[in-house]
Protein backbone atom coordinates (compact mmCIF):
# COMPACT_ATOMS: atom_id res chain seq x y z
CA UNK A 1 0.00 0.00 0.00
CA UNK A 2 2.71 2.36 0.92
CA UNK A 3 4.31 1.85 -2.62
CA UNK A 4 1.35 2.59 -4.34
CA UNK A 5 0.51 5.55 -2.17
CA UNK A 6 4.12 7.05 -3.49
CA UNK A 7 3.03 6.82 -6.74
CA UNK A 8 -0.03 8.44 -6.33
CA UNK A 9 2.18 11.16 -4.37
CA UNK A 10 4.29 11.90 -7.03
CA UNK A 11 2.07 12.51 -9.59
CA UNK A 12 0.01 15.39 -7.05
CA UNK A 13 -3.73 16.46 -8.80
CA UNK A 14 -3.02 13.54 -11.01
CA UNK A 15 -2.31 11.07 -8.80
CA UNK A 16 -5.16 12.28 -6.44
CA UNK A 17 -7.74 12.21 -9.56
CA UNK A 18 -6.49 8.76 -10.64
CA UNK A 19 -6.75 7.36 -6.90
CA UNK A 20 -10.12 9.09 -6.38
CA UNK A 21 -11.36 7.36 -10.00
CA UNK A 22 -10.27 4.45 -8.71
CA UNK A 23 -11.80 4.18 -5.50
CA UNK A 24 -15.11 5.49 -6.33
CA UNK A 25 -14.86 2.62 -9.06
CA UNK A 26 -13.85 -1.11 -8.67
CA UNK A 27 -10.82 -1.02 -6.84
CA UNK A 28 -11.09 -1.05 -3.29
CA UNK A 29 -8.68 1.52 -2.48
CA UNK A 30 -9.12 4.60 -0.06
CA UNK A 31 -8.09 7.88 -1.60
CA UNK A 32 -8.93 9.42 1.51
CA UNK A 33 -5.53 8.55 2.69
CA UNK A 34 -3.99 10.15 -0.22
CA UNK A 35 -5.86 12.93 -0.41
CA UNK A 36 -4.08 14.10 3.39
CA UNK A 37 -0.63 13.16 2.62
CA UNK A 38 -1.42 15.61 -0.54
CA UNK A 39 -2.88 17.98 1.80
CA UNK A 40 -0.17 17.64 4.29
CA UNK A 41 2.65 18.30 1.40
CA UNK A 42 1.24 21.65 0.86
CA UNK A 43 -1.12 21.05 -2.15
CA UNK A 44 -3.52 23.54 -2.58
CA UNK A 45 -6.73 22.03 -0.69
CA UNK A 46 -9.64 23.50 -3.48
CA UNK A 47 -7.60 21.64 -6.35
CA UNK A 48 -7.02 18.66 -4.25
CA UNK A 49 -10.57 18.49 -3.62
CA UNK A 50 -11.72 19.05 -7.11
CA UNK A 51 -9.68 16.72 -8.19
CA UNK A 52 -10.19 14.16 -5.70
CA UNK A 53 -14.42 15.15 -6.26
CA UNK A 54 -13.90 14.83 -10.40
CA UNK A 55 -11.94 11.20 -9.91
CA UNK A 56 -14.26 9.52 -7.39
CA UNK A 57 -17.14 10.99 -9.82
CA UNK A 58 -15.95 9.02 -12.69
CA UNK A 59 -14.90 6.06 -10.55
CA UNK A 60 -18.91 6.15 -9.25
CA UNK A 61 -19.90 6.95 -12.55
CA UNK A 62 -18.39 3.91 -14.65
CA UNK A 63 -20.35 1.53 -11.73
CA UNK A 64 -23.60 3.28 -13.18
CA UNK A 65 -22.73 2.88 -16.65
CA UNK A 66 -21.76 -0.44 -15.42
CA UNK A 67 -25.51 -0.70 -14.13
CA UNK A 68 -26.97 0.21 -17.12
CA UNK A 69 -25.41 -2.43 -18.88
CA UNK A 70 -28.27 -4.16 -17.10
CA UNK A 71 -25.84 -7.82 -16.77
CA UNK A 72 -26.17 -8.80 -12.81
CA UNK A 73 -23.57 -11.33 -13.22
CA UNK A 74 -21.05 -8.74 -15.15
CA UNK A 75 -22.05 -6.33 -12.09
CA UNK A 76 -21.33 -9.29 -9.43
CA UNK A 77 -18.34 -10.43 -11.40
CA UNK A 78 -16.53 -7.21 -12.21
CA UNK A 79 -17.67 -5.03 -9.56
CA UNK A 80 -17.98 -7.47 -6.40
CA UNK A 81 -21.75 -6.42 -5.89
CA UNK A 82 -23.66 -9.19 -4.47
CA UNK A 83 -27.32 -9.62 -5.60
CA UNK A 84 -28.59 -9.22 -1.98
CA UNK A 85 -26.47 -5.75 -2.36
CA UNK A 86 -27.98 -4.79 -5.30
CA UNK A 87 -31.48 -5.90 -4.29
CA UNK A 88 -31.38 -3.77 -0.94
CA UNK A 89 -29.58 -0.75 -3.51
CA UNK A 90 -32.70 -1.10 -5.98
CA UNK A 91 -35.51 -1.44 -2.70
CA UNK A 92 -33.97 1.68 -1.64
CA UNK A 93 -33.39 3.63 -4.58
CA UNK A 94 -37.20 2.61 -5.66
CA UNK A 95 -39.11 6.03 -6.30
CA UNK A 96 -37.03 8.61 -5.11
CA UNK A 97 -34.84 9.10 -8.48
CA UNK A 98 -31.80 10.11 -9.59
CA UNK A 99 -30.99 12.52 -6.48
CA UNK A 100 -30.14 9.06 -4.43
CA UNK A 101 -26.42 9.62 -6.23
CA UNK A 102 -25.63 11.21 -4.02
CA UNK A 103 -25.29 8.86 -1.17
CA UNK A 104 -22.86 7.17 -3.52
CA UNK A 105 -19.85 8.39 -1.14
CA UNK A 106 -21.28 5.97 1.36
CA UNK A 107 -18.66 3.28 2.24
CA UNK A 108 -19.73 -0.51 1.44
CA UNK A 109 -23.58 0.43 0.03
CA UNK A 110 -22.09 3.32 -2.63
CA UNK A 111 -20.99 1.68 -5.26
CA UNK A 112 -24.01 -0.52 -5.12
CA UNK A 113 -26.38 2.79 -5.06
CA UNK A 114 -24.21 3.83 -8.40
CA UNK A 115 -24.97 -0.11 -9.94
CA UNK A 116 -28.44 0.32 -8.91
CA UNK A 117 -28.88 3.62 -10.32
CA UNK A 118 -27.76 2.60 -13.71
CA UNK A 119 -29.35 -0.51 -13.68
CA UNK A 120 -32.58 1.50 -12.85
CA UNK A 121 -31.82 3.93 -15.91
CA UNK A 122 -32.38 6.90 -13.78
CA UNK A 123 -31.06 10.20 -15.49
CA UNK A 124 -28.11 10.16 -16.17
CA UNK A 125 -26.91 14.11 -15.81
CA UNK A 126 -28.86 14.93 -12.45
CA UNK A 127 -27.25 11.27 -11.07
CA UNK A 128 -23.49 12.48 -12.16
CA UNK A 129 -24.33 16.32 -10.47
CA UNK A 130 -25.79 14.71 -7.37
CA UNK A 131 -22.77 12.05 -7.28
CA UNK A 132 -20.60 14.84 -7.29
CA UNK A 133 -22.52 16.77 -4.86
CA UNK A 134 -22.10 13.67 -2.09
CA UNK A 135 -18.14 13.43 -2.91
CA UNK A 136 -17.56 16.52 -2.43
CA UNK A 137 -19.59 17.15 0.48
CA UNK A 138 -17.38 13.95 1.95
CA UNK A 139 -14.01 15.40 0.85
CA UNK A 140 -14.78 18.94 2.50
CA UNK A 141 -16.13 17.19 5.90
CA UNK A 142 -12.38 15.69 5.51
CA UNK A 143 -10.42 18.84 4.55
CA UNK A 144 -12.36 20.37 7.66
CA UNK A 145 -11.39 17.68 9.90
CA UNK A 146 -7.71 18.15 8.17
CA UNK A 147 -8.13 21.76 9.45
CA UNK A 148 -9.32 20.97 12.74
CA UNK A 149 -12.37 22.37 12.16
CA UNK A 150 -14.25 19.48 12.83
CA UNK A 151 -13.83 15.71 14.74
CA UNK A 152 -15.20 12.92 12.28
Amino acid sequence: MEALTDFFMQWGYWGMLLAAFLAGSVVPIGSEVVYVLLLKAGLDPLLTTLAATAGNTLGGMTCYWIGMLGKREWIHRWLGVSEEKLDKATRFLQGRGAWMGFFAFLPYLGEAIAVALGFMRSNQPVTALSMALGKAARYSALLLAFKGVISL
